[in-house]
């Protein structure tokens, strides 16, 4: 039962790493697009939105791939993880019951030795 989990878990710490690192890839794009929109401001000497709009833009396209990248991601891990969770459930509820099944087996039988 353990190896059949530990198989069907395999691939729950990529999306779990997707899920938490793409919205700090984001954040580092758009970081870097401010910093290229100040440059320009710097640049230029002025706030024009001509100086500006590039760079913003950049800065939230980065953020938008981060979270279309991680959101999908954090669905999926917790959609698996869930039944990964139930399928470990109900293996550890057959056992239980299966074990109990050959234990009262092993006791009517024990009772009808003489």
């Amino acid at each position: 039962m353990q190896e059949q989990i530990t198989r069907t878990e395999a691939e729950l710490p990529f999306l779990a790493t997707t899920g938490n690192v793409t919205p700090f890839i984001g954040l580092l794009g758009t970081v870097l697009g401010i910093i290229d929109a100040f440059r320009e401001i710097g640049v230029q000497g002025t706030a024009s939105i001509a100086a500006v709009a590039p760079g913003v833009a950049e800065a939230l396209v980065a953020t938008a791939a981060g979270l279309f990248t991680a959101i999908p991601a954090v669905i999926a891990y917790n959609y698996f993880l869930t039944r990964v969770r139930r399928m470990a459930f109900q293996m550890d509820r057959f056992a239980i019951e299966l074990t109990n099944a050959l234990e009262t087996r092993g006791i009517q039988e024990d009772a009808r030795r003489p």
